[in-house]
């Protein structure tokens, strides 16, 4: 199935092309310039995409465990040096602090700006953790057939906080945060089967259906990303999202934290197919 992603609200439409036609490698380039500030779903089909989070290295030892007790909605990609801006085994010439479309900085627990680039920021004592992302597994979906309906809205993707808690470690504790995709019944089963293929981007889905039973309220008013139409005989499913750690540091509030922006991920080298468990 060819489901070009609609191009998103306020991106030049050269820029969009040139992204839709990029190797990994130059789509971080172009972010890395400052061209491209929007959400990446839809982009470097087959390549794996990913979260992050960013924190000093006091709290670092406890969302390392954090991650390896959630591996559903935390699956680390990769976990840098102490102070290192750089990722060296999900991509090469790729710089933490400028590589992803758009960051959120968190203090105290409150996101307190949201830029572009972070290398102002940036701390000798700062840990980061590279979460796999559910972008990752959608060109599977697409070329089953199955629409992905934030990317032909050019919307990003809905993600909503649940009443599903998290396993806690050290200072680390909160609730799961969910993305959605509305899909017909007969195509529910095989978007399990094949997102439940790569457990390293999240798997398969952790609920399937009313969203009232995980704690969400209304599904036309998520907490991150946008609202999508969902069409009469169309079942939400949910899949843990990578937005989950940004729940935890609401939760715990340390003193400083970096995270991506909600759907604006880092575009890796790592091929999907190499991540399949």
């Amino acid at each position: 199935m060819n489901q070009v992603p609609a191009k998103p609200e306020g991106v030049d439409e050269s820029v969009w092309q040139q992204m839709l036609a990029a190797s990994p490698l130059e789509a971080r380039k172009l972010i890395r310039q400052g061209a491209f500030a929007a959400p990446t779903s839809g982009l470097c089909p087959g390549y794996a995409q990913a979260n992050l989070i960013v924190l000093p290295r006091e709290q670092a030892y406890d969302f390392l465990l954090f991650a390896q007790r959630n591996p559903k909605p935390c699956p680390l990609l990769e976990v840098t040096e102490v102070g290192s801006r750089q990722a060296n085994i999900c991509a090469t010439d790729c710089d933490i602090a400028t590589d992803f479309p758009r960051y959120r900085i968190y203090r105290n627990g409150v996101m307190t700006e949201e830029v572009t680039d972070v290398s102002e920021y940036w701390r000798d004592d700062l840990v980061s953790f590279v979460i796999g992302c559910s972008f990752s597994f959608e060109s599977d979906l697409i070329e089953a057939g199955i629409e992905m309906r934030h990317n032909t809205m050019g919307r990003n993707v809905p993600m909503y906080l649940t009443n599903i808690a998290c396993k806690p470690a050290g200072m680390m504790s909160g609730n799961m945060v969910v993305s959605m995709r509305p899909l017909p019944p007969e195509q529910i089963v095989p978007a399990v089967q094949l997102s439940g293929a790569i457990p390293s981007v999240h798997g398969a889905p952790v609920h399937i259906g009313d969203p009232a039973l995980i704690g969400i309220k209304d599904i036309s008013k998520p907490d991150f990303g946008d609202p999508v139409d969902i069409y009469p005989g169309e079942t939400p499913v949910f899949w843990a999202c990578g937005v989950t750690p940004q729940s935890i540091v609401m939760n715990v509030k340390p003193e400083f934290a970096i995270t991506h922006a909600p759907g604006h991920m880092l575009i890796t080298d790592t091929k999907n197919v190499n991540l399949r468990g």
